[in-house]
């Protein structure tokens, strides 16, 4: 048996154990980790330096980031709506009669994470799919990211430190290195679901296995993401050059390997924004987090550049340098390879002529995390906006898309190819992933779980008979 499958083996075993424990008592875990991460954030930081190049400030954020979510997810568990917890009494009345009928979601059992190449925290051992999958009762197996494997290895050694010390059952967190055994990791028989943050390509190829296997599973993906921005002739003549300073500095922060960069910014003719861009620009050439990610940018930007009718409006030149591409709205729609995602510091703008033409190029583009309006207060940007909320997952007015809080609120996803699911991996409902409904028909109250008690024991929100109800004194 390989060493993937026999980590799902073992974590499976202790399923059950590690789900029976309250909310209360996994946010106690979760809180462990975090303050063993924050404990040893100056040895983290160095290693992962060493490994990605990235700043200093930068990692030391991105740590603490990472060490908050695990906390709120610790709060989202005490506080317990997320069971969703549903109770319909019985009604002999009701057409037809109704049994006693007790609805809550459930954890699904053994998750797979595939960390993330650009986030050796947030999205990687101990980021987010991992914290919401531990946080509602799931045991974790980690695939790690060869971007950083000692940083990987760190991590993964406080946060098993931290469960054991914690009295966590043995085998709820595990990792596993290496392309094979990742494949074997997503064959495993007793795997629930996998959750990915990664490229396209590689997304859609665990789908696909995913979907083979004998007992098809579900796959969380957070793929390709081209956030399209809009700005308005209005805004455009208001505030043109500052909207050039925010662009700049939002599609080269951290060299432009976030999934929110902006890669494509649909402007006037002849505006403000585009004659102000160029000084903005950082000239050198970024070392990328890895020789693929900087083989993929240099080639998928040198394409776009070789389109006719694309001109580089500034930067280009090295391997790595930041680029602004630019072209008309004629020629996208006649090269929509335009539209394919290039991943790292480059931007095409596309100028347009009118409404007409405008909203001729929105109608080319797919799905994506998220979609950004920059308007004027007096315009009515009703009819837009709408639009926006139906090919992303986060629509924005003002602002750039890089920067993702992690919040009750917050949807990190869209559709396909930003996401295959209408869930978010970031903010509290990214929970909802690892979790599936049971309900209770007729159940006699030793079966029923405490969040179905008559009595709501745990003191959470539930909805008794379609009625809302709040506790008197909140959980926790």
């Amino acid at each position: 048996m390989s060493h993937a499958r026999a980590a799902v083996h073992r974590a499976a075993r202790v399923a059950p154990a590690f789900a029976a424990l309250s909310g209360a008592r996994r946010a106690e875990l979760l809180g462990r980790i975090a303050d063993a991460l924050d404990a040893r954030a100056d040895e983290l930081v160095a290693v992962a330096g060493q490994e990605t190049d990235l700043p200093e400030a930068r990692l030391r954020g991105e740590l603490a980031r990472t060490t908050a979510q695990l906390r709120k997810f610790g709060a989202v568990v005490t506080e317990g709506a997320y069971l969703e917890a549903t109770v319909d009494h019985a009604d002999p009345g009701d057409t037809p009669p109704r049994p006693d009928l007790r609805r809550m979601l459930r954890p699904i059992g053994p998750v797979a994470v595939f960390a993330a190449s650009n986030f050796p925290f947030a999205f990687s051992v101990a980021g987010g799919d991992t914290a919401s999958a531990l946080a509602v009762g799931c045991p974790v197996i980690v695939k790690t990211h060869p971007g950083h494997p000692g940083t990987s290895a760190f991590t993964a050694t406080l946060v098993a430190a931290a469960l054991a010390e914690g009295g966590a059952p043995d085998g709820v967190f595990q990792t596993v290195e290496g392309f094979e055994e990742g494949l074997e990791l997503v064959d495993a028989d007793e795997l629930e679901a996998v959750a990915f943050t990664g490229s396209l390509r590689g997304g859609r190829a665990l789908l696909d296995r995913c979907t083979a296997r004998e007992r098809p599973i579900p796959f969380y993906g957070e793929l390709g993401s081209l956030n399209p921005v809009v700005v308005t002739p209005d805004a455009d003549a208001a505030r043109g050059a500052a909207l050039a300073a925010g662009l700049a500095g939002s599609f080269q922060l951290g060299d432009g390997q976030f999934c929110t960069k902006p890669g494509l910014v649909l402007v006037p003719e002849g505006s403000a924004l585009e004659a102000a861009l160029p000084d903005s620009v950082v000239a050198g050439e970024p070392r990328m987090l890895t020789p693929a990610i900087a083989d993929g940018y240099a080639s998928g930007r040198d394409r776009a550049a070789a389109i006719p009718g694309v001109e580089v409006l500034a930067g280009g030149g090295g391997a790595t340098a930041p680029t602004v591409l630019a072209a008309d709205a004629a020629t996208l729609l006649a090269h929509r390879e335009l539209l394919d995602e290039v991943f790292g510091p480059v931007t095409v703008l596309v100028r347009y002529r009118d409404a007409a033409a405008l909203q001729e190029v929105l109608e080319t583009l797919e799905g994506s995390l998220t979609m950004t309006l920059h308007a004027e207060p007096e315009e009515d940007v009703t009819g837009l906006a709408d639009w926006m909320a139906g090919r992303a997952g986060r629509v924005l007015f003002g602002g750039w898309p890089t920067g993702v809080a992690v919040s009750w609120a917050q949807h990190h996803g869209g559709p396909w190819p930003a996401t295959n699911t209408v869930f978010t991996s970031v903010g509290a409902t990214a929970v909802r992933r690892f979790l599936r409904p049971v309900a209770y028909q007729d159940a006699p109250a030793s079966a029923l779980p405490e969040a179905l008690h008559d009595d709501n024991p745990l003191g959470i929100p539930r909805r008794v008979d379609g009625v809302y109800v709040l506790p008197a004194t909140p959980a926790g």
